[in-house]
């Protein structure tokens, strides 16, 4: 398979199994998986593709279950899921990604999960900076993550590396560059 389909299958997975399931007649489970089989038919793909996008995913957006037979999104869900994840210790700072135009509010309100169920953190100043990147010229900011733990604010880990928080509030955040 071609990059641009895996690419093409990969933002319909995600927009599916993070945002609209019912749109392909899918059901997520509370905890956010769905049957393979139901999803490679209104996909319209194969065993082997939805293989291939997972496995091949650079950000690993997506897993299977220990069975294989049922599959979810990483994180990332604007549909109510629990993904069961427990609380973590964060490294002492995290990052996150985003552009100049969004400066000001954050500033003021801190981040916010917005249409998400939590705010996506990074651990490395790279990652943060392809997400920050997405959207236009990136700006990474500094999170004080072990400030905010010490103020009890909870942290998860995503299966694939994201941290994830409630909010992060402007005290603990500084732009860097």
């Amino acid at each position: 398979m071609n990059e641009k389909e895996m690419t093409r299958i990969s933002k319909r997975l995600a927009r599916h199994l993070r945002h609209d399931p019912a749109a392909l007649g899918l059901t997520l489970s509370p905890d956010g998986w769905t049957e393979v089989d139901p999803l490679l038919r209104a996909f319209k793909i194969t065993r082997e593709q939805l293989d291939e996008v997972v496995e091949t995913n650079n950000k690993r957006r997506f897993a299977f279950d220990e069975t294989g037979t049922r599959i979810r999104a990483s994180q990332g869900h604007s549909v109510s899921v629990d993904l069961g994840l427990a609380n973590a210790t964060p490294p002492e700072v995290l990052f996150h990604g985003t552009v100049s135009k969004f400066l000001d509010a954050i500033f003021h309100e801190g981040l916010r999960p917005m249409n998400r169920h939590a705010v996506h953190l990074s651990a490395t100043l790279d990652t943060a900076r392809k997400v920050g990147a997405r959207r236009g010229k990136p700006v990474v900011l500094r999170v004080d993550a072990a400030g905010m733990t010490a103020a009890g604010h909870a942290f998860q880990v995503s299966a694939n590396g994201v941290w994830l928080t409630e909010s992060v509030p402007p005290e603990y955040l500084h732009r860097l560059g």
